[in-house]
C-alpha cells in the first residue's frame, strides 16, 4: 500500500517534500476549511519537530506527513488527519496538550493525547525475565485495547505510525528489526485484520516477513519476478474472457487482476507444506458488481467457463468473517491446466474489504456513525470485561490472542442463526456464547445431528444443538485447560464467575481436596501450603484454596511456582555452605552439591527425581552422589544406617534438562488403548524410555508401568491429567518407586 504521494511528492526524504501537491492530493472530498485545518497542523508539527531526524536521516516531520497519508489514503476523517500530523508533538516536543485543544479543538486534542497514552507497542530487552516480559506485554496490549474501544481512530493512528515505521525499518539494528517485525506479525497485523483494513493488514505482513525470513521473502518475491510477464499475460486473456461472457449476460462488472500478497503466499507453503509452483492463488482475478445477486450469476458464469476446484470454495457472503469481511471465493483450472483465484463481490462489500471500518467512519447528524459500525466494532465491548474478570497477565494475552487475533470458525444454532467463535471453539463456548444459562445447564452436543464429546472442536458450518438439564451448573473439569472444554474468555469468566458465587468454605473444602490430589498425584510429599500460598500472593491459605477451587489460578500455575520455590531452597541452602566451600555444579548439570568440591553424580533408579522434588544426596563407594527423593524409601533406610554420607543437595535455579520418571496407568482394557496412551505422550512432544504392560485375563484391568522423560512438574501433569480423561482409563499417576 505505499502511497502515490510517498514515492512523487517527496514524503521519503529522497527528493524536497512538496506540500501544495500532498494536500491537493488528500483535498478530494474535503472542505477549504478542513484543509486549513490540516495545512495549520502541519505548520505546528514542522515547527515542534525542527531539530529532529529519525534514524534513517530523514526530517522527523516526514514520519507525521507519511503517517497522515497513509490515514487519508484510507478516507479517514479531518480530525484523524490533523491528530496524526500532530500525534508526537505532546510526546516529543515543548507543544503541551492545551496548545492543541484551544488551536484545534477537543476531538483533536483527545487523540493526540490517547496515542501518546498507548505509546509503542510492548517491548523489552532480550536479558529481562519472563514475568517482566508477561507483564509488559499484558499491560500495553491492554492499553491499546481500551482505547480502541474508546475511540477506533486512535488504533488507526497507530497502525498508520507502525506502518511508516516498518517501511523504514531497515535503519534499525537487526535485534530491534526483528523485535519491531514480530510484533508486528503477532499483534499489529491481526489488528488491522480484525479491524478489516486490508490495505494496512497485507502491507504489514509481507513487510514483516522481509525481516523475520529474508530467505523466504527474496525466494517468493524471486519467484512471482521471474514468469512476470507471462503470468499478466495468462491474467489478461483470462480477465477478457470472462468480461465478454459477462456482458453477454448483461452483467456490468469491473473485473482486474489482483495483486498478490507475498505473506499468503509464504503462510499456504508453510501450513499446507506445497511448492511455490502448487499455490492456488498466485493467479488471482476480482469481480465486483452493483447488486448482490449478480454475484452468485457471476459465480455460475465462472463455474460454467472453467473447472472449480473441490474444496476451494467460499461463501464469506452467507457466513461472513468476524471482521465482516464479505465476497465469495472460487478457484477454478483455466487454460493451460493453470489455477486462478476468482473473487467476487459488489462495490460496498469491496469498499468494506480495502478500508474496513475506516469506511464507516463517516458522521451522520447528532454525531451517530453508520449503521452498522457498532457491530463491527463490538468484539471491542467484550474484550472490556476482561478487565475486571483476569487476574494474570498471561491469562490476559492468552485471551486476547484466543479471542481477538485467532482465525474464526463460523457454526450454525438450530434455527440457523450464525455464530462467530474462535477456532478451537467447544460445544460448551457455542452454549456461553448463545446465553450463560444455557452455558451452566449444558450436557451434551449434537452436531450436525451426531452426538459429540463436550470438547469437540467445531468447523466451519455445522449446526450445533445443545442438550440441556433443568437445573445444571459447570463443573471444574471444564476450566481445566488441559482438558479442551472451552476456548473463549467468555465462557471462562461465566464459569469462574458461578463457583466465585458458591460458599466460601465449600469452595476452601474443595480447593484442598484439588491441590492434595494433585500433589498426590504427582507423588509431592512434604509440601508447606502455608508458604506456597504466601508465593502465591494469598495472605490466608483458605483463601488460597478458594481462588483453586474457583479456578482464579491455575495449577499449572501452582505447580511452577512450587518448583520455583525449591529452587530458591537450593539457593539458600548453598549461601549456608559458602564460608566452607563454594558450590559446585555437579556433572548431572542441574544438581548443585553443597559443600564439598566436583563430584560425579547420579539419579537414583528407585524414585528417579525430577526438579520440584524435595532430594538428598548419598556418597556411594566409587559411584559419586545418587540423588534420592527424601521420600524414597531406601532414602530413608540409609537415613538411619549411614546418615554421616548422606549431603545436601539441591536443584539449579536455571534447570533445563529433562527427567525420567515411572508413571503407572490403570485402566480396564480395550482396543487400541496403548495407542491412545501412546498418542497423548507423542502429542505432549515428551520422549518415551520404555514401557511395560499387563493384563489380568479375569477382570480385564490393564496396568501399564510408562518410563518418559519430562522438564517440569507442569508437563507432567498435563500429561497424567490428559491420559486419565482417555476412555476406560481409571487412574493415571506417578510411581512412587521403591
Amino acid at each position: 500500500m505505499v502511497s502515490r504521494a510517498t514515492s512523487d511528492l517527496g514524503i521519503d526524504g529522497k527528493h524536497p517534500f512538496n506540500l501544495e501537491g500532498w494536500l491537493a492530493h488528500i483535498a478530494t472530498g474535503r472542505s477549504d476549511s478542513e484543509m486549513a485545518t490540516i495545512r495549520s497542523a502541519y505548520e505546528v508539527a514542522k515547527t515542534a519537530h525542527a531539530t529532529q531526524t529519525r534514524a534513517s536521516g530523514i526530517p522527523y516531520i516526514l514520519h507525521c506527513v507519511a503517517v497522515a497519508d497513509i490515514l487519508a489514503d484510507l478516507r479517514m476523517d479531518c480530525s484523524t488527519i490533523t491528530a496524526a500530523l500532530l500525534h508526537d508533538t505532546i510526546e516529543d516536543t515543548e507543544v503541551t496538550l492545551d496548545d492543541l485543544r484551544e488551536q484545534f479543538g477537543d476531538d483533536v486534542a483527545t487523540l493526540v493525547e490517547s496515542v501518546t497514552k498507548m505509546r509503542r507497542l510492548p517491548g523489552w530487552r532480550n536479558d529481562e525475565p519472563l514475568p517482566n516480559k508477561q507483564h509488559l506485554y499484558a499491560e500495553n496490549l491492554r492499553k491499546m485495547v481500551l482505547a480502541m474501544a474508546e475511540d477506533v481512530r486512535v488504533v488507526l493512528i497507530k497502525l498508520a505510525d507502525r506502518t511508516h515505521n516498518m517501511r523504514t525499518l531497515g535503519a534499525l539494528s537487526e535485534e530491534r528489526r526483528k523485535r519491531i517485525a514480530r510484533e508486528t506479525l503477532d499483534i499489529v497485523a491481526p489488528l488491522a485484520n480484525r479491524l478489516g483494513i486490508w490495505q494496512v493488514k497485507w502491507e504489514l505482513e509481507d513487510l514483516a516477513l522481509k525481516y523475520l525470513d529474508p530467505e523466504s521473502y527474496h525466494y517468493i518475491a524471486s519467484k512471482l519476478d521471474e514468469r512476470r510477464i507471462e503470468r499478466l499475460e495468462y491474467i489478461d486473456n483470462f480477465v477478457t474472457t470472462l468480461k465478454d461472457h459477462l456482458a453477454q449476460a448483461g452483467i456490468k462488472a469491473m473485473v482486474k487482476g489482483r495483486p498478490k500478497h507475498l505473506y499468503s503466499i509464504w503462510r499456504k507453503m508453510t501450513q499446507k507444506q506445497l511448492e511455490f509452483e502448487n499455490i492456488f492463488d498466485v493467479r488471482a482475478v476480482r469481480v465486483v458488481v452493483d447488486e448482490l445477486s449478480e454475484c452468485y450469476s457471476v459465480l455460475g458464469i465462472v463455474h460454467t467457463l472453467w473447472s472449480y476446484v473441490p474444496g476451494e470454495f467460499d461463501d464469506y457472503i452467507a457466513t461472513p468473517k468476524g471482521n465482516n469481511y464479505r465476497s465469495l471465493h472460487t478457484a477454478v483450472m483455466g487454460s493451460e491446466g493453470k489455477i486462478v483465484e476468482v473473487q467476487i463481490r459488489t462495490q460496498d462489500m469491496d469498499h468494506h474489504a480495502e478500508y474496513g471500518v475506516a469506511a464507516h467512519w463517516r458522521y451522520k447528524e447528532g454525531g451517530k456513525f453508520e449503521e452498522g459500525f457498532n457491530e463491527k466494532v463490538a468484539w471491542l465491548r467484550q474484550v472490556l470485561e476482561w478487565k475486571e474478570e483476569t487476574l494474570d497477565a498471561s491469562e490476559f494475552v492468552d485471551q486476547f490472542k484466543s479471542d481477538v487475533l485467532s482465525d474464526r470458525v463460523y457454526v450454525l444454532t438450530p434455527e440457523g442463526r450464525i455464530l462467530d467463535l474462535p477456532q478451537g471453539a467447544t460445544p460448551i463456548d457455542f452454549a456461553y456464547a448463545i446465553h450463560t444459562d444455557v452455558g451452566h445447564s449444558c450436557r451434551g452436543a449434537e452436531v450436525n445431528g451426531r452426538i459429540v464429546t463436550l470438547n469437540y472442536q467445531l468447523k466451519n458450518g455445522e449446526q450445533v444443538k445443545i442438550l440441556k438439564v433443568k437445573s445444571g451448573a459447570p463443573t471444574r473439569d471444564w476450566l481445566n485447560p488441559h482438558l479442551g472444554y472451552i476456548k473463549t474468555s467468555r465462557a471462562r469468566s461465566r464459569i469462574s464467575q458461578w463457583f466465585k458465587h458458591q460458599d466460601f468454605d465449600k469452595n476452601v473444602v474443595e480447593g484442598r481436596k484439588l491441590l492434595e490430589r494433585e500433589l498426590a498425584r504427582l507423588n509431592v510429599g512434604g509440601t508447606n501450603l502455608e508458604k506456597l500460598a504466601k508465593r502465591m500472593k494469598f495472605d490466608k491459605l483458605d483463601h488460597f484454596m478458594a481462588a483453586i477451587a474457583r479456578s482464579d489460578i491455575k495449577m499449572g500455575s501452582v505447580m511452577n511456582v512450587l518448583q520455583e520455590s525449591l529452587h530458591e531452597h537450593s539457593d539458600s541452602l548453598r549461601d549456608n555452605f559458602k564460608k566452607q566451600s563454594a558450590p559446585r555444579k555437579s556433572s548431572s548439570g542441574d544438581v548443585l552439591i553443597h559443600g564439598v568440591g566436583d563430584l560425579l553424580t547420579h539419579m537414583a533408579n528407585c524414585c528417579k527425581p525430577v526438579p520440584g522434588d524435595p532430594i538428598v544426596g548419598y556418597i556411594t563407594q566409587g559411584r559419586g552422589v545418587t540423588i534420592h527423593r527424601r521420600s524414597c524409601r531406601n532414602a530413608m533406610q540409609l537415613r538411619s544406617e549411614n546418615s554421616v554420607r548422606l549431603i545436601e543437595v539441591g536443584w539449579e535455579g536455571g534447570a533445563s534438562s529433562t527427567y525420567p520418571v515411572d508413571i503407572k496407568v490403570v485402566a480396564f482394557d480395550r482396543t487400541g488403548l496403548l495407542r491412545d496412551v501412546l498418542s497423548v505422550i507423542t502429542n505432549e512432544e515428551v520422549n518415551l524410555l520404555a514401557s511395560q504392560t499387563h493384563t489380568n485375563r479375569n477382570s480385564l484391568q490393564v496396568d501399564m508401568m510408562l518410563a518418559i522423560e519430562i522438564n517440569s512438574l507442569d508437563q507432567l501433569s498435563r500429561v497424567l491429567t490428559k491420559i486419565s480423561q482417555l476412555p476406560n482409563v481409571q487412574e493415571a499417576i506417578r510411581s512412587k518407586g521403591q
